[in-house]
């Protein structure tokens, strides 16, 4: 109800729907009483009852209608509840960054995808039924009351047998779906792995193992399922027999005081055709507690994600990045039981390519994601002075002013299936006549090395591609990602080791792109590990780790001072 709007107008409605439906099943069970009770006993005849027969086919014809809007409601309710929810799960890890996205990653995708599915069942067969537990059953009991004691001592002492049993079976159906969420994440995540490296695999020729290990946990994940299930009957096979049990006490005891005369007629039939209706949400309630045990696992899953505390975010507008110096001062990050980077100051001039180098862990990526604004530094600051000598910290400044201004090449390069020319221009400006003909995309191309690629395919810039750039090769997804880049005019670009993986002649092209991006005035912060980025690079910031108990006096990590550009490498 905190999370879902959409859940908070369907509780509602649906308690409002079971006082309606209460009131129809007791005005049900009054008329038939009354119908049948003066027939049997012959004080009155078939015409004589036959205007409460009218009745009774409204209050029928009524009761079905109710139940109808109440199903319809509850599946497009359970439909609401899921998008939402799923929504802000997606919008909220995205909040929380790269990091938290790279530990858990597998599972939030089996959470948003086969994880809230668990939902529809538990809004529409389990809620309603604890709603009219709530409201039905009191009702029900009242007249039950009202129109006889004895039979209401009996429900009275036997129901709460019902919850009793339903919390000892539910605490063994509740471990159950657990265990069936944790086998669906740990499958999903290993499908997720096998997807992801399954080219690589068939190369090597090792994609058979990986194949076992995923049917073993299919296998496992149908166990947990089928014990889950096993557990619900067995529970609604319990409540079934107590339930029976209790109706018919009520019916032996009603039959008796008829036979003898303490009660009328009309009464005990009141009785008996209500009595089963008082049970029946608490019988529901116990015949879906698995779909409330799978439910409440995928939604403390849900809760879990969103009552993750976000990183604080600025809210100043960023400035102008093309005059803007970034300034990282002793700037240091936990990963992986290390500082890296460790106690980490530089200097980010305007209009400038600077190289970060150092080994592998060292902390070169985890460098770009602070400058990205995608991370907060546990220790240290990046500053940026503007031109006028304003100093802001990058932590004060609103990240979405700042993204606007930044452009961000990956070693993937983000392509979605369509047209190079879509990936390039983005779909909208794609659709333009003669798009693929604007000198500003053609000298980028050039630039870029892109326009020979474009040349060699078949169909141009038209040349469909998949998704991650399926059809290009690595070399031709990063000058794609480079022409892209150069297109957007952002005054800072960052590139993670944009040479990686490639041969000669594609690095070759990767660094004239580079050259270029510099030559049009931005400000280019590269992560390098080969030599003929580092030899362009104006500037060469030293990036290294350290273990977190190496501090400096102040308990800071010890400061690893920058060097400068090509003289360094020397």
């Amino acid at each position: 109800m905190r999370h879902a709007r959409t859940a908070r107008r369907y509780i509602v409605s649906t308690a409002l729907s079971g006082l309606v439906l209460s009131l129809l099943v007791i005005s049900q069970a009054w008329l038939i009483s009354r119908i049948i009770s003066p027939v049997i006993t012959g004080q009155a005849g078939a015409a004589q009852v036959l205007p409460l027969v009218g009745a009774l086919a409204v209050v029928v014809l009524a009761r079905s209608a109710v139940l109808h809007l109440q199903e319809a409601r509850a599946h497009r309710a359970a439909v609401g509840t899921t998008i939402e929810l799923r929504r802000q799960v997606l919008a909220h890890a995205a909040a929380l960054g790269p990091r938290w996205q790279a530990e858990h990653a597998s599972e939030t995708a089996t959470l948003l995808t086969r994880g809230l599915d668990d939902l529809e069942p538990y809004l529409t067969r389990y809620l309603p039924q604890l709603l009219l537990a709530a409201t039905a059953t009191p009702l029900l009991g009242l007249v039950m009351l009202l129109q006889d004691l004895a039979s209401t001592v009996v429900v009275v002492l036997t129901m709460p047998l019902i919850p009793v049993f339903m919390i000892l079976i539910g605490r063994l159906t509740e471990r159950h779906a657990k265990d069936r969420l944790e086998a669906m994440e740990r499958l999903g995540s290993q499908v997720l792995d096998l997807i992801a490296g399954l080219p690589t695999l068939k190369a090597l020729g090792r994609e058979v193992g990986p194949g076992r290990r995923v049917k073993e946990l299919g296998r496992a994940y149908n166990r947990t399922t089928m014990t889950t299930l096993r557990v619900a009957f067995l529970s609604g096979a319990v409540l079934e027999f107590l339930t029976t049990l209790s109706v018919a006490i009520i019916a032996v005891e009603v039959g008796f005081r008829l036979l003898f005369g303490h009660l009328d007629l009309a009464t005990g039939l009141l009785v008996i055709m209500i009595a089963p209706e008082v049970y029946q949400p608490l019988r529901q309630v116990g015949f879906q507690f698995h779909a409330s045990a799978n439910g409440a696992a995928a939604t403390d899953a849900v809760f879990t994600v969103l009552e993750t505390p976000l990183p604080q975010r600025g809210s100043r507008p960023a400035p102008d990045l093309s005059t803007a110096t970034l300034e990282i001062e002793d700037l240091s990050v936990r990963a992986r039981g290390s500082w890296a980077p460790a106690g980490l100051s530089a200097t980010v001039r305007p209009g400038r390519l600077t190289a970060l180098a150092g080994p592998s862990g060292a902390g070169k990526t985890t460098t770009s994601q602070v400058l990205l604004h995608l991370l907060e530094p546990d220790r240290g600051h990046v500053r940026v002075l503007a031109a006028d000598g304003t100093r802001t910290d990058l932590s004060g400044i609103s990240p979405a002013s700042w993204w606007q201004q930044v452009t961000w090449v990956p070693q993937r390069p983000a392509i979605v299936p369509g047209t190079v020319l879509d990936n390039v221009l983005g779909l909208e400006a794609a659709q333009r006549p003669g798009a693929h003909e604007d000198p500003a995309l053609l000298a980028a191309a050039r630039a870029c090395g892109l326009d020979e690629v474009v040349s060699a395919l078949d169909d141009g810039w038209h040349q469909r591609v998949g998704q991650g750039g399926v059809g290009l090769s690595v070399g031709q997804r990063q000058r794609l990602a480079l022409t892209r880049a150069l297109l957007a005019r952002t005054p800072l670009v960052v590139l993670d080791e944009p040479t990686a993986h490639l041969d000669a002649a594609s690095e070759a092209h990767v660094v004239d792109a580079v050259e270029a991006l510099r030559s049009a005035g931005r400000t280019v912060v590269v992560i390098a590990h080969r030599s003929a980025l580092l030899a362009v690079a104006d500037d060469v910031v030293a990036v290294s780790s350290a273990p977190l108990e190496e501090a400096g006096p102040d308990g800071h990590p010890a400061p690893v001072p920058a060097e400068g550009g090509k003289e360094a490498l020397r």
